[in-house]
């Protein structure tokens, strides 16, 4: 029978290693301009990119954060309707990241979204962890 010391041992060898680095993960700032009564975010497909997440995802919390109506053109630029500065778009991209990338249990963006009868979980790769988000 194997004792405590042995499966302390598999358990540290089957535990990925995390790199506790945390600035690794930097989402690049947004880059906009006015176009008419348009807000036009430039990068948006950058943005995409780093988060590793679906554009109709992130397109719609920008939506319900910003309280607006926003596409994707024919270029991968999102365009939201009304007057946006970088500040607001930056922020409102910062609280996506928070609930919907960065693991709640070691801070990495190491995660994947992954859908549980109708709840979306939060899974990370780095850790194990499983959590809910906030849909």
């Amino acid at each position: 029978m194997k004792g405590y010391d042995d499966h302390l041992e598999r358990a540290m060898d089957e535990t990925p290693e995390i790199d506790g680095d945390g600035d690794r993960f930097e989402v690049p700032d947004a880059e906009v301009r006015q176009e008419g009564n348009a807000t036009v975010y430039e990068n948006f497909q950058d943005t995409l990119d780093r988060l590793g997440r679906d554009e109709d995802h992130v397109l719609k919390f920008l939506q319900d954060e910003l309280g607006t109506s926003a596409h994707i053109d024919e270029s991968g630029r999102a365009r939201l309707t009304g007057e946006f500065s970088e500040r607001r778009i930056d922020d409102a991209i910062d609280d996506y990241t928070e609930a919907f990338v960065l693991c709640p249990e070691c801070g990495l963006p190491d995660t994947k979204l992954e859908r549980e009868q109708s709840a979306l979980l939060l899974r990370c790769e780095a850790c194990g962890a499983r959590s809910a988000t906030s849909n």
